[in-house]
């Protein structure tokens, strides 16, 4: 890339520890970068405030400003100090104290996240900003089909954590309530992007719940708008057990008919036919970047560097 060209626009949806992994990534390649974030989280110390305080639940949201934070000796102490959670047995225990601290500015201007999000990252030196998804808590419906004793059942459960550990095949996701608002700051961050990108993470429970929005939905759709995927290093125990790579794409092009997915990357280690996944995307007119992107010796992690090098390689052409 030139010296005179601008960096691109670049918003990553997700959220948890997939979006936290690629906006570990995006932040070596854009500064302008946005995280659009799941707000479905009913469990531990999300949920309690959730319940409690009637608000967005704030975990997704704090591990994305924690990704985001600066590395000087500021960000770094305000990044540990966001992810800290009490000990001990009393009513703070379990509680991030960014948790508290996100809840507690959203107390002081109710009904504006964006505002008290932007606090945060300002606080914590944050390399772009975080927004919600919705303006309003959600919760994670599926049908599951699973076999017991030779025969298949179909069943519904809701919520995101439930969702993501259950046994079973996903067929279909579904968000409470159905017609919730989309956050107005995540709709004009996504017309006003060069590149959206989808993943890693929890496939059905943070990564296709953003398709589920019908304002965010048509925004990501539009043709302007250029879509990446990152693959999964490995399917996930649950949510997508079983799932091959092109598995997932077909599951995420499920919910956004006629959406292409421009580039989609892929470690080279992939569970799954490499074969198969690059016919997929070739017959939507995308294409497949096979890289080393999983941290050596890690497990199923992605590397930071390793990733940030193939998304430079995708929107900028490893200028």
């Amino acid at each position: 890339m030139s010296g005179r060209a601008r960096p691109p626009k670049v918003v990553a949806l997700g959220g948890g520890h997939g979006l936290a992994a690629s906006l570990r990534a995006l932040r070596h390649v854009t500064a302008d970068l946005t995280a659009v974030v799941t707000v479905a989280d009913s469990g531990g110390s999300s949920g309690r405030l959730r319940d409690e305080f009637d608000c967005l639940p704030p975990g997704d949201l704090r591990m994305a400003l924690a990704a985001l934070s600066g590395h000087d000796e500021w960000g770094v102490t305000w990044r540990q100090v966001l992810q800290h959670r009490f000990g001990g047995q009393g009513p703070l225990a379990g509680h991030a104290i960014g948790n508290l601290l996100i809840v507690g500015l959203w107390e002081m201007w109710p009904g504006d996240p964006a505002t008290g999000l932007d606090f945060v990252g300002k606080l914590v030196g944050a390399e772009g900003r975080v927004l919600p998804m919705a303006s309003v808590p959600l919760d994670v419906e599926a049908d599951i089909t699973r076999l017991v004793d030779g025969a298949e059942w179909r069943t519904s459960i809701r919520g995101q954590a439930k969702v993501a550990t259950a046994a079973g095949r996903v067929e279909a996701v579904r968000l409470d309530p159905p017609d919730a608002p989309a956050c107005p700051e995540a709709v004009q961050a996504v017309k006003a992007a060069d590149w959206v990108v989808f993943g890693p993470g929890s496939w059905y429970t943070s990564v296709i719940p953003h398709l589920l929005i019908s304002e965010l939905a048509e925004a990501i759709g539009a043709p302007a708008v250029r879509r990446c995927v990152t693959l999964n290093l490995e399917s996930q125990a649950g949510e997508t057990s079983g799932y091959s790579p092109a598995d997932h794409l077909e599951a995420l092009s499920s919910y956004a008919p006629g959406s292409r997915f421009d580039i989609v990357i892929a470690d080279e280690s992939v569970d799954g036919d490499l074969a198969e996944l690059d016919r997929w995307v070739s017959r939507q007119g995308g294409r497949l970047l096979v890289r080393p992107v999983r941290r050596p010796g890690a497990g199923a992690v992605h590397d930071s560097l390793r990733l940030a090098a193939a998304y430079r390689e995708a929107f900028l052409g490893g200028e």
